[in-house]
C-alpha cells in the first residue's frame, strides 16, 4: 500500500511539472509564433496607410468640365487601390507660372523677356497643397506636367525655359521638404505626322529632365511614350480629320485635347512608368 501511494504521488508531480511547462508562452512555440504575428501588426498596418496623389498641370491633365476635353489626371485614380486618393489640381489653360501665381501674372514682360509678377503670393491651390495639416504630408506624391501653354509668345501664359526649370524645381523642392514625392513628367503631345509617322511637338523636355536631376525626382516622359502609343495605333498619316475614324475616338477636334478613350490611354501609361521605375507607388496599381 505504501509503495502504491508513493507512485500515485510520483505521477501526479510529473503531470504537474507536464502543464507547467506547456503553459509557459517563453517555451511554447505556439505562443512566440502569435507574439511574432502581433508585433509584425504594425508594421503591416502602416504599409497600407492611404497615400494622396496630388495633381499639377493644364488641360491635358484636368478633370472634365463638359464631354471633351478629358484629361489624364480624371482616369488616374482608376487604376489604384483603395489606399490611393487622387487629388485632380490640374486647371485648364495655365501655364506652370499662372497655375502658381494665377492673376499675379501680368500681360507685360520684364527686361529678363518673362511676364511679370505684380505678386508673389501664391495662388488658392497651391496654398492648399502647402498646407501643413491638410496639404501634402509625408508619403504622398506630387506628379506636376505643364509645357502646353507655356510656349505661348505672349503673356499672361508665356514662361522661358529658364523660369519653367526654376518653377518646377521649386515645386518639387516644395513637395520633398514635406515628406512628399515629387514625379516630373514631360508634355503629352499632341497628334502630328511627317507621313506616316508620329512626332514630338513639345517643348521644355529638356528642362523638366534637368529639374528631375536637381531633386532626385523621377521623370516620366510622357512626350516620348504618348508618341510611340499613337504609332503604335497607327494614327498616321492624318489628312487633317481630326473628328472621326481612331484619332477622333481618341482626341477631340482640335489633335491636342482627349476624348475619354484617349485620356484613360494616356493614364495608363503614366501608371506604366511608374510600374517600369519601380516607384513605391506602384504597389498600389491594380
Amino acid at each position: 500500500m505504501k509503495n502504491l501511494r508513493l507512485l500515485v504521488t510520483t505521477a501526479v508531480v510529473i503531470a504537474s511539472s507536464a502543464v507547467g511547462v506547456n503553459s509557459s508562452a517563453a517555451d511554447n512555440p505556439a505562443a512566440n509564433c502569435a507574439g511574432a504575428s502581433h508585433a509584425a501588426a504594425p508594421a503591416v498596418r502602416a504599409a497600407a496607410q492611404p497615400v494622396t496623389v496630388w495633381l499639377a498641370g493644364d488641360s491635358t491633365m484636368a478633370d472634365p468640365s463638359a464631354r471633351c476635353p478629358v484629361g489624364w489626371g480624371s482616369r488616374f485614380a482608376a487604376l489604384f487601390n483603395s489606399d490611393v486618393t487622387v487629388k485632380n489640381q490640374a486647371v485648364a489653360g495655365r501655364s506652370i507660372q499662372t497655375w502658381l501665381y494665377e492673376s499675379n501674372v501680368s500681360s507685360t514682360k520684364g527686361s529678363d523677356g518673362e511676364c511679370r509678377l505684380t505678386s508673389e503670393a501664391y495662388s488658392a491651390r497651391w496654398r492648399a497643397m502647402l498646407n501643413a495639416n491638410t496639404g501634402m504630408k509625408a508619403g504622398d506624391y506630387l506628379f506636376i506636367q505643364f509645357g502646353i501653354n507655356d510656349s505661348s509668345s505672349t503673356c499672361p501664359r508665356h514662361v522661358g525655359p529658364a523660369r519653367y526649370q526654376q518653377l518646377m524645381t521649386m515645386m518639387a523642392q516644395a513637395a520633398l521638404a514635406r515628406g512628399a514625392h515629387p514625379v516630373l513628367l514631360t508634355p503629352v503631345a499632341a497628334i502630328t505626322c511627317s507621313g506616316s509617322t508620329a512626332t514630338r511637338n513639345r517643348g521644355f523636355v529638356t528642362q523638366t529632365s534637368a529639374a528631375g536631376a536637381a531633386t532626385g525626382a523621377p521623370v516620366i516622359d510622357l512626350q516620348s511614350l504618348s508618341v510611340s502609343l499613337y504609332n503604335s495605333l497607327r494614327f498616321c498619316p492624318n489628312n487633317g480629320d481630326y473628328g472621326s475614324g481612331p484619332v477622333g475616338a481618341f482626341f477631340c477636334n482640335d489633335h491636342t485635347h482627349f476624348e475619354t478613350y484617349g485620356a484613360q490611354r494616356i493614364a495608363a501609361l503614366v501608371a506604366g512608368d511608374v510600374r517600369r521605375q519601380n516607384l513605391p507607388l506602384a504597389a498600389h496599381l491594380k
